[in-house]
């Protein structure tokens, strides 16, 4: 079964300019005609601010906006360095909101799936990938929203390649670098899924404009080259594109379960050369002999490790 996997850019520079064209039958690329404005709505242009470099604190960088026509809305949208800064509780609770509730949950959004990431040394700033966490407040410090957000020197992990993107930047600003970037996504998880994980609130598209309006401005600030949101809801897509993100379409391929209750009920949906030449396959693996364990995560010890790198 075919799937559509999407993803938006958005380059800091609205001069820079790419010709419509399709790449492949799966993907392509176009720049959207509505033009951006790369100047905050707080901080003010980049030219004024050339100093701000990406390798300062993410702590010290905040942003505040007032919600017109609703009285004490003042938003605060802040950074930081690690989830564990962000309450397991508060962010599981803007996921939720975010993915349409406990039924549609979402464990690759969770405070313990990319907290494990960090702990793990995965997505650390050694590896490339610097966290900036977004996390948007109301004056009564109540969490309104988070992003998971990554500041990242190069672009694996990310199982979109922009090698043709960074090749493009070069080539117009040979004096700027591409990297580092801002991406907003779940490393090494090509799962679609909101990025922006917004609480239930009635004014809460303002959040998200004021949101993408600070990230805007901290990709100009810090004289980033752009801001990537991967695989996020076909939702986000739209309200990306529509404030001139650069969209990509591609195409992934999922197995669907077609109530079938064991493997040959699988293999009578084949043709028969398939059918044939998988039952092949398995009787090669039977014969070595081999026997298969599923451990937990608890039950995986160095030595399980070091013979698999062995």
């Amino acid at each position: 079964m075919a799937a559509v996997a999407i993803g938006v850019r958005w380059c800091c520079s609205s001069s820079l300019s790419f010709p419509s064209h399709r790449k492949s039958s799966s993907s392509y690329y176009y720049r959207s005609r509505r033009r951006i404005d790369a100047s905050s709505l707080f901080w003010g242009s980049s030219k004024d601010n050339s100093s701000s470099s990406s390798s300062s604190s993410s702590h010290q960088q905040q942003f505040s906006f007032n919600v017109e026509s609703e009285e004490d809305k003042i938003i605060t949208v802040s950074f930081v360095s690690s989830i564990s800064d962000i309450p397991s509780s508060q962010w599981d609770a803007c996921a939720l909101d975010a993915t349409g509730g406990a039924d549609k949950y979402n464990p690759f959004l969770s405070h313990a799936f990319l907290s494990s990431l960090e702990l793990s040394s995965s997505s650390v700033k050694e590896k490339g990938w610097t966290p900036h966490h977004i996390v948007a407040k109301d004056i009564h410090n109540h969490i309104l929203a988070v992003v998971p957000l990554y500041l990242k020197t190069h672009s694996y992990g990310e199982f979109v390649f922009d090698h043709s993107w960074a090749n493009a930047y070069s080539h117009f600003y040979a004096s700027n670098s591409y990297y580092p970037k801002l991406q907003s996504c779940v490393p090494f998880t090509p799962v679609t899924g909101p990025r922006i994980l917004l609480r239930n609130t009635s004014f809460k598209h303002h959040v998200f404009d004021f949101i993408l309006s600070a990230i805007k401005d901290l990709t100009a600030m810090s004289q980033l080259s752009s801001f990537h949101v991967t695989f996020p809801s076909e939702n986000e897509w739209h309200k990306f594109t529509q404030q001139g993100f650069l969209p990509r379409i591609g195409m992934q391929y999922h197995w669907t379960n077609r109530n079938y209750t064991n493997f040959d009920d699988f293999l009578m949906d084949l043709k028969h050369n398939k059918r044939k030449k998988i039952r092949q396959e398995r009787k090669k693996v039977a014969a070595q002999n081999l026997v298969m364990k599923r451990l937990r995560g608890y039950e995986i010890k160095v030595f399980c490790i070091m013979s698999v790198l062995n």
